[in-house]
């Protein structure tokens, strides 16, 4: 029996569907929005649909931006010799929180899944390699710092192999990250450790 109007169970329905989102939080959150003041719940809508209308990927690390190059690739304080390369930009702002790194990023947006059949050409290896490979790459240091599951030590792998030859130096997070552990739940202290007690591939 549906005990809410149609409107309200099309904005329940809606909440449902984002991720990590149950049934009563769905339920919580959509009555906190219609007791909003309308102002509120029209600013809200506005920034949702600006943001999917104007934010894209940055042309050089592929973090989500609203501009073509982000401010840390823009950044002439940054090392940009040292890339640090992470899954999604939500471990990027893990590193960042941290105050402990300097250089850049790359964000591959996801992983290698060789279980499903999840291959190089389905995240931002390409940009990687043509960044490691352009006319002027200067790049001395490639940080690998993919999550500890299955899936981010295979990616670590595959990018050391194909790196490799290349002669940059390969360094990989150290263990201070627990197996199966995700950078964005992991304090900032020791992601700072396993940055500092990185080990070269």
């Amino acid at each position: 029996m549906n005990y809410y109007s149609t409107q309200i169970t099309n904005l329940i329905d809606e909440l449902l569907r984002l991720p990590g989102i149950g049934s009563k939080s769905a339920q919580r959150l959509a009555f906190h929005i219609i007791n909003m003041p309308e102002e509120h719940v029209e600013h809200l809508a506005e920034t949702l649909v600006n943001a999917r209308k104007k934010i894209r990927y940055c042309s050089i690390c592929c973090t989500l931006t609203d501009t073509d190059v982000c401010p840390i690739c823009s950044s002439i304080k940054r090392d940009h010799s040292t890339i640090m390369v992470v899954e999604h930009t939500k471990d990027l702002a893990a590193y960042e929180k941290t105050g402990q790194y300097s250089g850049v990023y790359h964000v591959l947006q996801g992983t290698l899944v060789p279980s499903l059949g999840k291959g190089p050409d389905e995240i931002r290896f390409k940009e990687l390699m043509d960044r490691l490979t352009g006319d002027d790459p200067k790049i001395k240091e490639l940080i690998l710092a993919t999550n500890s599951s299955l899936d981010g030590e295979a990616t670590a792998m595959y990018i050391t192999k194909k790196v490799k030859p290349l002669g940059i130096k390969i360094t990989r997070i150290a263990s201070g990250v627990p197996i199966g552990g995700e950078l964005e739940y992991i304090d900032e202290v020791t992601l700072s450790r396993a940055l500092d007690r990185r080990i070269e591939l």
